[in-house]
């Protein structure tokens, strides 16, 4: 709290105070007590720690940078780490003001960013905290509980008509929801989901977070043999009916052995898919290890090479025929009779069941769960409503309809320019859509925003398209109005949008000054290396090529290719490289240290020489080629020492650069208030 703030908080105290005085003397002088102690702690707080040039940094920022970069969180106050990180911090702030001074914050790469950082952090900020927790615990409980589903979905993409599939979904409820209608049957006939029509709507059990927030909401709030009323998500229009409600199984965690079947090979494929399974299961019954037999026989390349173990899962996750046989398995150790999927046949063994957590060790994981789930939108929705309601929001639905009966003039649906909208042919519409906090939204702006949102292309009935966009646009005003207003109302916002700014300036910065100049500058380089090229020596050692066979036979045959007269790399490569051994051979060509080789014995490296094959610890063989022998350290040239030389060249120019900022801010420190900081 700054201290002005401090005297008008405690200002406004004593005139209440002072309307009571011949009643609350007592109180007054409390009061007048609490504000003298908020003066002197706003004091404390504000005190100078040190300067760096003209520019002052306080005690409480230091501390509150040096407790958040402290390791584990455990602020070391001892005098010399204090100092320590004293002198790294104002040379920090010292390349901040630079970066400020030099107005790198406003180029349009570090604008962009900032702009895209600010959008994500902003997420975790603009929801309703109290909602949010509700929905918290509404997930939690409904863990505990899994739900059978069957549902018909009609789909209804963003930006069409919704009244001819609402009318779909609801006459199949009317049929649904009559005694002897069959409610598979009709997903069978009617349904637009792929993925579980043929199942007749059939998508097994759910649990919380499994599925979209509409689609959980309808299942635990529909008793089970009755139906939704038609409800809509993302996807179109949806009834649900629910088939059983169980307690929850928690998660499994399994290894399967697959046999693959693909579809190409119909009936006569599933067939051998299953006398192939059906000699595993026979292999297993004789006691053969499972594991041994998830190398031989399965298909699924995620899980083969782990043993055929598949991470920890719960309902919802797997086709339902995968899960109900995966969930039936009791005990550790038990394994399944042969399971048929769409994707072939499985065998499972359960290796492990996992109960759910009490909400304390699971709250922070279902918390970043639900921000990336839609049922988030809901308590932004909620949150953003109070925004508009306290910043006076309103509409002008009669401006909206004036711009969908112009766009009805201007698209075309035929032609070469069918559904084409271009901005401009509405920029003198300047009429009010909707205003928030006194600024008025004009027709031409959500002109822009279609445009830019649609690409230029609006498909679909104008009134339903422009209804969707007008809320997409309202929203992304609204979000962006107030996450502005973040930067001057949470501290912590502000602090973590300093940072990232500060981090990428410094980044920026740090190129313009070392590592972009220390690679662009070839002068300075070259005259950095000559300086200090006694510093870039090869050790002893040789010019060649060595080369790595896979076996003792392949390196014996690669030595008689490599003594050929005119034999190249690439001979020897191609020769014991075939389609039944790809990667017999490998070779390495350049300047080799023996430092590097201690295996050869330096004895057998010889100028123009081929040494016989030598064995590595791990059974593969290598062979030594020498063009050229040095006994002697030689000199490397800049281009063989280039990445040694840019490295200690930059060491040099940031050393060099550091210099100059502190020679340009002095640093001075008010040991009072330092000492006060030692523990």
């Amino acid at each position: 709290m700054s201290l002005w703030n401090v005297k008008k908080r405690c200002q406004k105290k004593l005139n209440r105070t002072y309307h009571y005085k011949n009643k609350h003397i007592h109180t007054m002088r409390k009061l007048v007590l609490t504000c003298a102690s908020l003066f002197l702690l706003s004091s404390a707080f504000a005190q100078t720690l040190f300067t760096y040039g003209q520019y002052p940094v306080s005690k409480q920022d230091f501390v509150r940078v040096y407790e958040k970069n402290s390791i584990n969180k455990k602020a070391d106050y001892s005098e010399p780490a204090l100092r320590e990180y004293l002198n790294l911090y104002s040379l920090f702030r010292m390349k901040v003001k630079e970066a400020e001074i030099q107005r790198l914050d406003t180029l349009p790469n570090i604008q962009h960013e900032l702009d895209n950082y600010r959008k994500q952090l902003a997420k975790n900020y603009l929801t309703d905290e109290e909602v949010t927790n509700k929905l918290l615990r509404e997930a939690y409980d409904r863990m505990k509980e899994e739900v059978h589903v069957e549902h018909i979905l009609i789909l209804c993409p963003l930006g069409t008509d919704t009244t001819a599939a609402y009318r779909k979904i609801d006459s199949l409820y009317k049929v649904a929801t009559h005694k002897k209608a069959d409610f598979a049957a009709l997903a069978k006939e009617y349904s637009e989901d792929k993925g579980s029509k043929d199942n007749g709507g059939d998508i097994g059990y759910i649990t919380a977070l499994s599925t979209v927030y509409p689609v959980e909401n309808a299942a635990y709030n529909t008793e089970v043999g009755k139906i939704s009323a038609p409800f809509k998500t993302q996807f179109g229009y949806h009834i649900v009916k629910v088939i059983d409600k169980r307690p929850a199984n928690g998660q499994i965690r399994i290894e399967q052995i697959m046999v693959a079947v693909p579809k190409s090979k119909g009936a006569e494929g599933i067939e051998a898919g299953r006398k192939r399974i059906d000699s595993v299961a026979m292999l297993l019954k004789q006691g053969a290890s499972f594991e041994v037999l998830v190398k031989q026989y399965s298909d699924d390349k995620f899980s083969v090479n782990e043993g055929g173990k598949l991470p920890p899962f719960g309902v919802g996750h797997y086709v339902p025929v995968f899960e109900n046989a995966a969930f039936a398995l009791k005990n550790p150790g038990d394994i399944s009779a042969p399971v048929q999927t769409e994707y072939g046949f499985h065998i499972f063994k359960l290796l492990e069941r996992f109960p759910l957590k009490p909400y304390d060790s699971v709250e922070v994981t279902l918390k970043h769960k639900i921000e990336n789930d839609s049922r988030a939108q809901t308590a932004r929705d909620i949150f953003f409503e109070k925004i508009k309601e306290k910043n006076g929001y309103k509409e002008y639905p009669e401006n909206v309809q004036a711009l969908v009966a112009k766009m009805d003039q201007m698209i075309s649906d035929t032609g070469k320019l069918a559904h084409m909208f271009r901005a401009m042919d509405y920029r003198s519409m300047t009429k009010p859509v909707f205003s928030l906090a006194g600024v008025n939204y004009t027709q031409a702006d959500f002109a822009k925003f279609i445009e830019t949102t649609t690409h230029g292309r609006l498909m679909g009935a104008k009134q339903v398209a422009t209804k969707d966009l007008l809320r997409m646009y309202v929203s992304n005003v609204v979000n962006d109005f107030e996450e502005h207003k973040l930067i001057d109302e949470n501290p912590d916002f502000k602090n973590l949008m300093e940072e990232y700014r500060d981090g990428i300036m410094l980044f920026e910065l740090m190129d313009r000054n070392v590592w972009g100049k220390a690679s662009k500058d070839s002068v300075g380089l070259n005259e950095f290396y000559e300086a200090h090229k006694n510093k870039y020596m090869w050790q002893p050692g040789f010019k060649g090529a060595v080369y790595h066979f896979k076996t003792e036979a392949l390196a014996k045959e690669g030595v008689k290719l490599m003594g050929k007269k005119g034999a190249t790399d690439e001979d020897v490569i191609k020769k014991i490289n075939t389609d039944a051994n790809p990667d017999g051979v490998s070779v390495q060509r350049g300047h080799f240290e023996f430092s590097h080789f201690k295996d050869v014995p330096q004895s057998d490296v010889e100028k123009a020489k081929i040494t016989s094959p030598i064995k590595n610890a791990d059974g593969t063989y290598y062979v030594v080629k020498t063009e050229d022998l040095y006994k002697e350290p030689t000199q490397k040239s800049l281009d063989e020492a280039r990445g040694y030389v840019v490295a200690e060249y930059q060491d040099f120019l940031e050393k060099q650069w550091h210099d100059q900022l502190r020679a340009k801010y002095p640093v001075k420190v008010d040991e009072t208030v330092f000492k006060s900081l030692v523990k």
